[in-house]
């Protein structure tokens, strides 16, 4: 593959990758511009991402887009970024349907405004059968949230009587979290600086390896995400064994 910026292995890739989309308010604030623009610059970061994992054989991309905890936020900035999301779903969708990119979305997101969750579901099916990167946006998400209705579910199907408790396995809880169609990821990456997880994939990433840089998503790219599964590949994954 040509114009790679870093001696990546393109054997060794990370098949799902996991990004923590931070700082587009500081990236606004050091331009003396409102957080809404910092929103809007972010939302090109994702096409860029997307064309590069895509680019690089990423099998899946999951984009941590809206916690469940982004509702503290005020109204106007909330409303901006609902309003950034159909905006984003509609004029990206035929693009990303042409690049046999495959749509989907964890979380609750059936609670957020009408108008995104209509623009969700016709964008999940129109990509359904794709068969390229698969894009996956964490939106009205929150990783406690997703374990308490998995464990919810599991008592329902003991209390019917449909299983066991011998029967609640590792396996049976993936399965019944939103994220239970997907791997769990390889490599959690987060811009802007902060080091912590913020409810993303708490169960998920128990295995994960962890990447944190002190760009601003906005100002994050191809080359940045070339670095860091640079520095994935660097390191030494024994999953609680020895090597």
């Amino acid at each position: 593959m040509n114009n790679l910026k870093y001696d990546i292995d393109l054997e060794n890739m990370p098949t799902h990758i996991a990004i923590i989309m931070d700082g587009n308010g500081r990236w606004a604030k050091s331009r003396f511009l409102p957080r809404t623009a910092g929103h809007k610059a972010g939302v090109e970061t994702i096409r860029k991402v997307v064309k590069e994992a895509d680019r690089l054989g990423i099998q899946y991309l999951t984009l941590y887009a809206f916690s469940t905890e982004n509702w503290k936020r005020p109204k106007l900035e909330v409303d901006a970024l609902m309003n950034l999301l159909v905006t984003y779903l509609r004029n990206e969708i035929d693009e990303l349907h042409k690049n046999n990119v495959k749509l989907t979305a964890v979380g609750d997101f059936e609670k957020l405004p009408e108008a995104c969750v209509k623009e969700l579901h016709s964008a999940m099916d129109k990509t359904k059968d794709n068969t390229g990167v698969h894009l996956n946006l964490a939106l009205n998400y929150g990783g406690r949230n997703d374990i308490r209705e998995a464990v919810v579910e599991i008592a329902k199907e003991y209390k019917e009587g449909k299983i066991s408790l011998e029967d609640i396995t590792e396996e049976r809880i993936k399965k019944h979290l939103s994220t239970g169609e997907i791997p769990d990821p390889d490599l959690v990456i987060r811009t802007s600086g902060e080091q912590r997880l913020s409810n993303f994939l708490l169960w998920d990433i128990a295995y994960s390896e962890f990447y944190y840089t002190d760009i601003h998503w906005p100002d994050f790219d191809g080359e940045a995400l070339e670095k860091a599964i640079y520095a994935y590949q660097k390191r030494d994954r024994r999953f609680g064994g020895v090597k």
